[in-house]
């Protein structure tokens, strides 16, 4: 009995090392990784929304509204002044729109995190006012990094609002 038991042993030990070695050693599935000959399902969007006319390109607009935010600016007394922005982000399609929305709640982060640091260090003040067009640009640079380069056509300031402590 102990014999026909080692038997059965051996046999699964050596089944169970073969068939980990066959998975082990067969080509990653497909989804996994992509080629660089094939091009994203983005980009493929992103040309899809070139190639049409303004007209054509209008009708596919998406915008999606983002919750404010608040910063304080901080310098060396304090709280200097609070800074309120509300944005808007232009998308393509209802695919992009949903992506966006979802992630909405790292994008603000992420601006949040950039806007920190430039605008406490005054970089994007001038006098105490913000430069607009410095904001906007980081603003979207932020957003391409998030949200990939061609989900996001602008971000649009709906409301810039600086308030003196």
């Amino acid at each position: 009995m102990k014999i026909v038991l080692m038997v059965i042993m051996a046999a699964l030990l050596v089944g169970a090392g073969g068939a980990g070695g066959y998975f082990f050693t067969q080509k990653q599935a497909v989804a996994s990784y992509s080629s660089a000959g094939e091009i994203s399902k983005e980009q493929q969007q992103a040309d899809k929304y070139a190639r049409m006319s303004a007209e054509e390109a209008a009708k596919h607009l998406r915008f999606v509204k983002m919750d404010p935010i608040i910063l304080p600016i901080i310098d060396q007394n304090g709280v200097s002044q609070v800074v309120t922005l509300v944005v808007s982000l232009e998308v393509n399609g209802d695919e992009n729109q949903e992506f966006a929305k979802a992630m909405a709640p790292r994008l603000k982060d992420a601006y949040i995190q950039d806007m920190y640091g430039v605008l406490n260090r005054k970089a994007s003040l001038d006098g105490g006012v913000i430069k607009v067009d410095k904001l906007k640009n980081r603003l979207n640079r932020v957003s391409a990094e998030i949200l990939g380069e061609n989900r996001v056509n602008e971000v649009l300031l709906q409301v810039v609002n600086q308030r003196p402590i």
